[in-house]
């Protein structure tokens, strides 16, 4: 019989949890990667993806509290302070509108509004590295 890997019961809840979170982020960084253009279509215009990113970044800063637990601290923080560090970036730009012509700086604006959600990549590694062998019942 195989034994599959599975999360501890106690961080079921908290991983769910994270999930939601994620999700939103996921969504939120979708749409600012639509503001690139490709061949075939011109890109969504910064201030509608950068209005959706902080909506997304705000119902996922909502959300947070529920997958935080001591065994997650560091990873849990490190989100918190990334997320926040993205909406503040973001809120930069819809204040001050730098100036974004040409492809590289929008490429460049992409990535300084992404870079702060990186530890949610180490997040969702917490989790797998957690994982233990069970067999099922």
């Amino acid at each position: 019989m195989f034994k599959r890997k599975r999360l501890p019961p106690e961080l079921v809840p908290a991983y769910a949890a994270f999930l939601a979170v994620l999700a939103q982020v996921e969504a939120g960084k979708s749409m600012l990667v639509g503001v690139m253009p490709t061949t075939r279509l011109p890109g969504r215009s910064l201030p509608d993806a950068l209005f959706e990113f902080e909506a997304r970044s705000s119902r996922a800063a909502e959300l947070m509290p529920a997958w935080r637990m001591p065994a997650l601290e560091a990873e849990w923080s490190a989100c918190e302070q990334g997320l926040a560090e993205a909406r503040e970036q973001a809120r930069r730009f819809r204040e001050e509108g730098p100036e974004l012509g040409g492809f590289e700086r929008l490429i460049w604006a992409v990535e300084q509004l992404m870079a702060p959600l990186e530890p949610f990549e180490a997040a969702a590694l917490a989790f797998r590295t957690r994982r233990t062998k069970q067999t099922p019942p």
